[in-house]
């Protein structure tokens, strides 16, 4: 039953009358009598007998004969739930899209099938000295899996849509999840090319409803073998299910916003366990998750040897080691040292464009007292301050109010100064000190795809690059501080990310490549930059958390919610004897925020405690709710 009641997860047995038998086949959605109320619910299965002692009721309704829940696909619902702590009737929210009811009536005749596909070449991955054989392996059916590391220059979805082109080969299907809508349209094109028309299908929530529900009953029919999409493809039904791949997983965008919260690259994993299928987690980056992948044995990494990694990597520089700081000494606080000054304007002058990554958006995010230097807070909620423009008033972030009488509330000074640069001042900054060059920004308001290959600027924020064509001449990281000095567990993992994102745009050192990040060289993320081992840094990370006690070394679950719910809820759990209780901690509004800590091996134990002990708060209707996440991404 659609009824996200912890205390209600599990199924109930009804009767189905002799009218809706033929109707009602596993799969389809069904309107049942509960508690007095007709409630959604799913039919997953139809059985002789019931184990039920007591009078039982008949199905009300069959919603649709469509049987749009593969079974497949429930197991994996409440496999999902149970490592979530949460309910499977959230999870099958996630899983099937809503009802289109004029799309489930448009014809549908089923096509002749594709003609047989040939294995694809495997030049693009010869580069990896594993990568022929993996791509041997998905032709095969065998159920590998591994982890990428792509290189720089790489067209990652070529690569991606060879491993779908060789799983299809094989027979079998593949699910495909990228972080956003720009990846997805990369990838739809080089899956296009590699498989040809009606192939695959993109399930995006942003394609609107019919388009999405069209997609997801071309996958269930099987009309396609191949499903790639943004996070909400993730439970796509595949027919022969072969590989399940994620692209970038360490993007927050693949953290699901809706309880039980689960994240892509984790539902992905467990399809191919539970489907015995092979899988791919790759980017430019590598996650302390996937490192664990590795280190466990459970996947094999797939990365080039460091003569091709250093003949295809850009000249990275940082711009606050000694030597930089003997030639500049104030490279150690300007914005734009004269490192970063000279590679942007040596690709102006080699008609090369340049990249410069900010990491904050806007044109001033943030102002201060230019006399005593105080940050300017808003006179009415006391939130920060930040100026729109060059002409216009400064306006608080939090409630929009204008504040264009403002007085420093120190010293009395009107005057302000910028404390944060965004993205579009930077940008009209650069535009003054290139004059007749042409500066181009991407971000929020407009994200560029791509950008032509001569002489320009283009300021983005992090995730918003362009590619260019022939490569940029030179990138420029800025504002590396607003990364790293994040209160994040995975503050200096994100900020390498981001740069490699970037930086791998850059065209190789020996076609004058460049790239210029404002940090110390001496910090562990810059290190594995210059050296492009991300490999090394998550290994790092990894072993400090090891250390440390934090994910994903260890399971941890976020109880959030007013102080006397979660005592509660934590006084009602029967959490196993090795958990370990961490704070409590200030959360947003008046609402306080307890972690439990236990061993990997102890997940499955903590999961079925903490969703026990909301069944019982459910049961009797505490007032209060608690949200419960289970390895959230932000432990702050």
């Amino acid at each position: 039953m659609d009824v996200p009641l912890a205390h209600l997860d599990r199924p109930f047995d009804y009767l189905v009358p002799a009218e809706l038998a033929e109707a009602a086949a596993p799969g389809t959605r069904v309107k049942v009598r509960f508690a007095g109320q007709l409630v959604d619910g799913w039919l997953l299965e139809r059985a002789d007998d019931s184990g039920h002692t007591g009078k039982l009721a008949y199905l009300e309704k069959v919603v649709s004969p469509e049987p749009v829940l593969a079974p497949e696909v429930a197991r994996l619902a409440r496999a999902v739930a149970d490592r979530y702590a949460g309910n499977l009737a959230d999870v099958l929210r996630l899983a099937v899209p809503p009802r289109h009811a004029r799309v489930e009536k448009e014809p549908h005749e089923p096509g002749e099938p594709p003609a047989p596909l040939d294995p694809p070449a495997a030049d693009g991955w010869r580069a990896y000295p594993a990568g022929p054989a993996f791509l041997r392996a998905l032709t095969e059916g065998r159920p590998v899996r591994a982890v990428w590391s792509a290189l720089p220059g790489e067209d990652w979805p070529a690569r991606y849509a060879e491993a779908v082109a060789a799983t299809v080969a094989g027979g079998r299907g593949a699910v495909v999840v990228v972080p956003d809508a720009r990846d997805l349209d990369r990838l739809d094109a080089a899956l296009t090319a590699a498989l040809g028309a009606g192939r695959h299908v993109v399930l995006a929530a942003a394609a609107g409803p019919a388009r999405r529900y069209r997609a997801f009953l071309a996958a269930r029919r099987g009309d396609v073998p191949v499903v790639v999409g943004t996070r909400a493809a993730m439970f796509a039904p595949v027919a022969r299910l072969g590989l399940v791949a994620v692209v970038d997983d360490g993007d927050d965008l693949h953290a699901e916003p809706r309880a039980p919260y689960p994240h892509a690259r984790e539902v992905l994993l467990t399809r191919a366990q539970l489907a015995d299928a092979a899988a791919l987690v790759g980017g430019y980056a590598r996650s302390a998750e996937a490192q664990l992948l590795v280190e466990t044995g459970w996947a094999r990494e797939v990365v080039a040897d460091r003569a091709t990694v250093r003949a295809r990597t850009p000249a990275v520089a940082p711009t606050g080691d000694d030597p930089q700081l003997a030639r500049d000494p104030g490279a150690a606080t300007a914005r734009l040292p004269s490192l970063a000054w000279s590679a942007a304007r040596d690709a102006v002058r080699a008609d090369a464009p340049v990249l410069v990554q900010v990491p904050r958006r806007g044109y001033l995010p943030s102002v201060s007292c230019a006399e005593c230097r105080t940050p300017a807070r808003c006179p009415h909620c006391a939130g920060p301050l930040a100026l729109p423009s060059a002409e216009g008033m400064p306006a608080c972030r939090w409630c929009g109010r204008v504040a264009a009488a403002y007085a420093c509330p120190e010293c009395g000074g009107r005057r302000l100064r910028a404390a944060v640069t965004g993205a579009r001042r930077t940008a009209e900054e650069l535009g003054r000190a290139f004059p007749g060059v042409p500066v181009r920004t991407s971000g929020r308001e407009e994200v560029l795809t791509t950008v032509p290959g001569g002489a320009g600027l283009v300021v983005a924020t992090p995730g918003a690059e362009p590619v260019a064509e022939g490569g940029y001449g030179a990138v420029l990281l800025l504002d590396s501080w607003a990364l790293l000095t994040r209160a994040d567990l995975r503050a200096g993992e994100e900020a390498l990310r981001r740069w490699l994102a970037a930086a791998a745009l850059a065209r190789p050192a020996a076609a004058g490549g460049r790239v210029v990040v404002v940090a110390d060289g001496a910090l562990a993320p810059v290190q594995a930059l210059l050296r492009w081992d991300a490999a090394w840094f998550a290994a790092r990370e990894l072993a400090e958390r090891r250390e440390l006690g934090f994910p994903p070394a260890v399971r941890m679950a976020s109880v959030t919610g007013p102080a006397d719910a979660v005592a509660d809820l934590l006084a009602e759990a029967r959490l196993p004897g090795e958990a370990e209780l961490l704070g409590p901690v200030p959360a947003d509004g008046d609402r306080e925020r307890m972690l439990v800590r236990v061993p990997r091996a102890r997940a499955a134990a903590l999961a079925g405690a903490l969703h026990s002990a909301a069944g019982v708060r459910a049961a009797r209707k505490a007032a209060d709710p608690v949200r419960l996440q289970v390895d959230p991404l932000s432990l702050f």
